[in-house]
């Protein structure tokens, strides 16, 4: 089973990633491709978001069929940074690179059963210092949303939810969600 949590910064997947894997010590966490970067890819920015989109595809698409791992973000994420980046006026990025990220997290999308997105919401304030760039951070969430709506990019296989209210009622949605494909897939 693979697993992708997906949403903005500061949104809530470490914690509820944290807790899933309280209860599901079977799985595999793969960190957020963030912190693989080396030292000077980490600045906001299109390399970086591009150096994080191949992280996080590559590492699902090298996934075997029987590993069981739950991803902090998956590719779709940078693709939604890089059109947030583009949206704010930030810089553009070539039409030939944000077609090629788009394949690329299609195909690494392609396996993927569950994706749990933590849309930002009003009910589940989480509160982020201005160092965290919060126009990013909310531009970064409506291209999220959109991409998930569509089917080219996110496949036809994954489950997707979105989660929302307090921790415990996050990782009761998600754990519900894996728990109806393992009994739906003959293995629960």
């Amino acid at each position: 089973m693979r697993i992708v949590v997906s949403g903005t910064h500061a949104s809530g997947k470490s914690t509820l990633i944290a807790d899933f894997l309280g209860l599901h010590p079977g799985f595999d966490h793969l960190p957020d491709p963030f912190e693989v970067l080396g030292e000077g890819q980490d600045d906001p920015g299109p390399a970086s978001f591009l150096a994080q989109l191949t992280i996080s595809a590559r590492r699902l698409v090298a996934l075997r069929a029987d590993e069981h791992v739950i991803a902090e973000r998956g590719p779709l994420d940078f693709l939604a940074y890089l059109r947030a980046w583009e949206d704010l006026g930030r810089g553009s990025v070539p039409a030939e690179v944000l077609g090629r990220a788009e394949a690329v997290s299609a195909d690494a999308m392609r396996d993927v059963d569950v994706v749990a997105t933590l849309p930002l919401n009003a009910h589940d304030r989480i509160w982020v210092h201005d160092e965290e760039d919060p126009a990013l951070r909310s531009a970064m969430d409506a291209a999220l949303l959109e991409i998930y709506d569509d089917r080219d990019l996110r496949g036809d296989r994954a489950t997707v939810i979105e989660l929302a209210g307090d921790r415990e009622a996050r990782l009761t949605a998600l754990a519900a969600a894996v728990g109806s494909l393992y009994t739906a897939s003959g293995l629960g």
